[in-house]
């Protein structure tokens, strides 16, 4: 039996064993039904649910959530508290949501998601409190001092890392900061820093200080992509993390998102998860979504079907294959799939002529990628 412990396990997950009633039928790949929005999932944490499976494996298995749909779609919502013990908020907690304008917060999406996983007994990931992406235009365009983007900083980190102090399990402290070829990214806060006679990357060490000290108890992750291959990224993530601990930086883990694509191969993601869960830090899989080549329509429009089968079953392979890799690496605690299903996916509008990356498929219906995720943490438990 794999036994799994950690420390946010333990005090942060809500057991299930007061909520498992009958197990839910679900088949691996159903029809759909002749309401495409029926539910094909019962209502209740059943013991042959991810969730469910995960905790006897013990492991959190988590999901992106889109706050619109959480709350005005109810099988979307069914699906994200029946089968998930963890939920990650895919944008409610991003700078340009919480402060559209300078100084004025807008905490209702994100609470009202915390409020959902606290109602059903699940822990929050919080995404994310620094990005170079999906900023407020009042930051990006304004005209502003290298001394006034530092204050922004720390007043943004600080505010939000304590307004959701005793909320957030785990934090995406800082998101994509390194560039494919290893080099870092000069985001404007690299830049500021410079401007100041600083180091360009010392603004990381100064947010993870920040935000410990609004919030002691979150576990601080660096999340980034393509850390799952070994080369020059990973590497030079690797050499950066390092260094972050041997500073004394309070950083508690590294996630890899997981963005695969058949086309590229099957990464070495075993071995990275494990050489950075050898610097003492946890390691979580936090984006989690495998996408392939579609077939297209006479209108040139594409559908949510694998053009090539081996590829579908090569999809499948690999979401088991990626929880597998979580598993045997004991600092891996934590899996999340970047999305409930192929019908809300950012796939499509970023790789024109590939989808099918989720678990789920437009009708919100699960996919052989969802049975082979369950047969995964049934042997592991």
């Amino acid at each position: 039996m794999l036994v799994r412990t950690s420390r946010h396990l333990l005090a942060g997950a809500l057991t299930l064993g007061s909520l498992v009633v009958a197990p839910t039928a679900v088949m691996a790949s159903p029809a759909p039904p002749a309401d495409p929005d029926a539910s094909q999932h019962s209502a209740t944490i059943g013991k042959d649910t991810l969730r469910s499976l995960a905790e006897e494996a013990g492991i959190e298995i988590g999901v992106a959530v889109n706050a619109d749909l959480l709350a005005g779609k109810g099988k979307y919502r069914n699906i994200v508290n029946t089968q998930y013990s963890s939920v990650t908020a895919e944008n409610v907690m991003k700078w340009e949501s919480l402060e559209p304008e300078r100084g004025v917060y807008d905490w209702a999406a994100a609470e009202a998601l915390i409020a959902n996983a606290e109602a059903n007994g699940q822990v929050v990931r919080g995404h994310t409190l620094v990005w170079h992406n999906q900023n407020p235009a009042w930051l990006t365009d304004g005209d502003l001092t290298a001394e006034e983007l530092r204050a922004i900083l720390e007043e943004h980190v600080r505010t939000v890392a304590g307004h959701f102090a005793g909320d957030i399990q785990q934090w995406d402290v800082v998101n994509e900061i390194f560039n494919d070829d290893g080099t870092f990214r000069e985001t404007i806060w690299y830049q500021a820093y410079e401007e100041l006679g600083l180091p360009g990357e010392q603004y990381v060490a100064d947010v993870f200080r920040w935000a410990h000290e609004a919030d002691p108890e979150a576990l601080l992750f660096y999340n980034d992509y393509n850390l799952e291959f070994t080369g020059p990224k990973s590497n030079a993530a690797y050499a950066f993390v390092q260094e972050l601990v041997a500073d004394g930086v309070p950083i508690d883990g590294v996630g890899f998102q997981g963005h695969l694509d058949t086309q590229y191969g099957y990464p070495d993601l075993r071995n990275n998860l494990q050489r950075f869960a050898d610097l003492g830090l946890e390691v979580a899989l936090t984006e989690v979504d495998i996408r392939t080549f579609v077939t297209q329509k006479p209108n040139g429009t594409y559908t949510n079907t694998p053009a090539d089968p081996a590829e579908a079953a090569q999809q499948v392979e690999w979401w088991a294959q990626t929880l597998e890799d979580c598993l045997t690496v004991e600092a891996c605690n934590s899996y999340t799939v970047w999305g409930v299903s192929d019908a809300g996916s950012w796939i499509p509008g970023w790789f024109t002529g590939q989808g099918a990356g989720l678990l789920y498929d437009t009708h919100d219906n699960p996919k052989p990628q969802y049975e082979a995720l369950r047969e995964v943490l049934r042997d592991a438990a």
